[in-house]
């Protein structure tokens, strides 16, 4: 049978030796065996047994519970490595968003501030802007509208001009395909493409509501408002209905 020293448990599990000492006296962790000199050796048992103090711990249950958990007749090892994965998974799940938005707010602080309101609808004229604003509201709410701007403001303008380039890239390459089947998977690929980027836009990316009707509604607006897909100033109504009719069939075989 493998034997282990403090020394070697210390190094193995990452706990100092002094640590090991404190569970033998409170018997938390008591040594298999001690030689002739009173050296404590560690088993296999002892190992499985370190593992799940160290986990009990990660999960903030103080050293008295943890030794009341373990001697309890009922306890059942794998039961509990089970429970353990479910509950670091979580915390997993809980770290993962904290670093994702901590990673987003340093971005914030490089770039110096968030954008302001009227950045975000840089490049058209003032009563233009304030006209689409209004419309939009009246359309979808001034919940869903709110949720986008603030959605938009928290990136940096880096950020936001990356995803204003990557709608025109995609509608540049829609546009070159407008004379195809709309079914067609190229245009298709393309439409996923788009239905991401709208997705960005609206601030819903990653919700489990994939939106199918609002997309569709979306298509129906390119058809009904020349402003949203005219082309070098010129109105393009097969285009809009070409988007239209791709964007609906996306949606009826994608996302319902």
């Amino acid at each position: 049978m493998v034997s282990y020293s403090v020394k070697e448990l210390s190094e193995i599990a990452g706990v100092s030796v002094r640590t090991l000492h404190l569970y033998d006296e409170i018997g938390l962790l008591k040594p298999s065996t001690r030689t002739e000199a009173r050296y404590r050796l560690y088993g296999e048992n002892e190992l499985l047994r370190l593992q799940q103090i160290l986990f009990y711990k990660e999960l903030g249950i103080s050293l008295e519970e943890i030794r009341s958990i373990l001697d309890d007749p009922e306890f059942d090892l794998l039961q509990a490595l089970e429970s353990h994965k479910v509950a670091l998974s979580q915390r997993k799940e809980r770290v993962n968003t904290m670093l994702t938005t901590i990673d987003k707010t340093i971005s914030q602080l490089k770039e110096k501030k968030m954008l302001k309101h009227e950045e975000l609808y840089e490049g058209l004229p003032k009563e233009e802007a304030e006209a689409l604003r209004k419309e939009a509201i009246e359309e979808y709410g001034m919940e869903q509208i709110t949720r986008s701007e603030n959605h938009l403001r928290k990136m940096s303008k880096t950020q936001l001009n990356k995803l204003k380039e990557e709608q025109k890239e995609i509608a540049n390459a829609l546009l070159s395909l407008m004379n195809s089947d709309y079914t067609r998977a190229e245009v298709q690929h393309q439409i996923a493409l788009h239905y991401g980027n709208i997705r960005n836009f609206w601030g819903t990316a990653g919700s489990s509501d994939k939106q199918a009707n609002a997309y569709k509604c979306l298509g129906e607006l390119y058809i009904n408002d020349a402003r949203f897909t005219t082309q070098n100033g010129h109105a393009n109504p097969a285009f809009a209905l070409f988007l239209s009719k791709a964007m609906t069939h996306f949606a009826e075989n994608n996302l319902e």
